[in-house]
């Protein structure tokens, strides 16, 4: 082989290169792409203007309770009632979701400068979910989202104002 036959030859002076073929892309998809993209932002748009997202409709509460979480000296936590200041439990050992949970809320708290003496709100619905929220930032965490073992840790702080509430006329 050659070494003229593996070299293109030059074009000729004063001649053009030639004309790159039109695009031949389908306009439609374009089209449709964009549609479905607008679709998707009025849809959006109207279920935040009329509120009937899902994270904006809420069930009607079966039980809630104002909790306090307060740190102890010996790494435990004390969890009292936001009311009346009545203990309902202390917490030892690791605590992962519990101790996550509230590490979650009371970050906003420290970011506002606001103090750990405004209890949280824990929130049984009547659709099963159970909400954990601090009312002086408006931030919640939905604990049924973590399944039953770890929203259950917080459904026992419920429970004795669940059974008082059953022998009740």
């Amino acid at each position: 082989m050659s070494l003229q036959a593996a070299v293109a030859p030059a074009p000729a002076v004063g001649k053009s290169p030639a004309k790159p073929a039109p695009d031949n892309f389908p306009k439609w998809t374009l089209y449709f792409a964009g549609g479905i993209m607008a679709f998707s932002l009025i849809a959006v748009a109207l279920i935040r203007i009329t509120g009937n997202g899902p994270d904006q409709l809420a069930a009607a509460a079966v039980s809630e309770r104002l909790l306090r979480f307060d740190d102890m000296r010996d790494g435990g936590v004390l969890v009292s009632d936001g009311v009346t200041g009545a203990r309902v439990t202390e917490l030892h050992g690791e605590l992962g979701f519990v101790r996550g949970a509230l590490r979650a809320l009371t970050r906003e708290r420290h970011a506002r400068d606001i103090g750990s003496k405004q209890p949280f709100k824990l929130t049984a619905r009547a659709d099963g979910r159970l909400t954990l929220a601090d009312p002086s930032t408006g931030q919640r965490i939905d604990l049924e989202s973590f399944g039953p073992t770890n929203s259950g840790e917080f459904l026992r702080f419920l429970e004795p104002i669940q059974k008082t509430a059953a022998v009740k006329p």
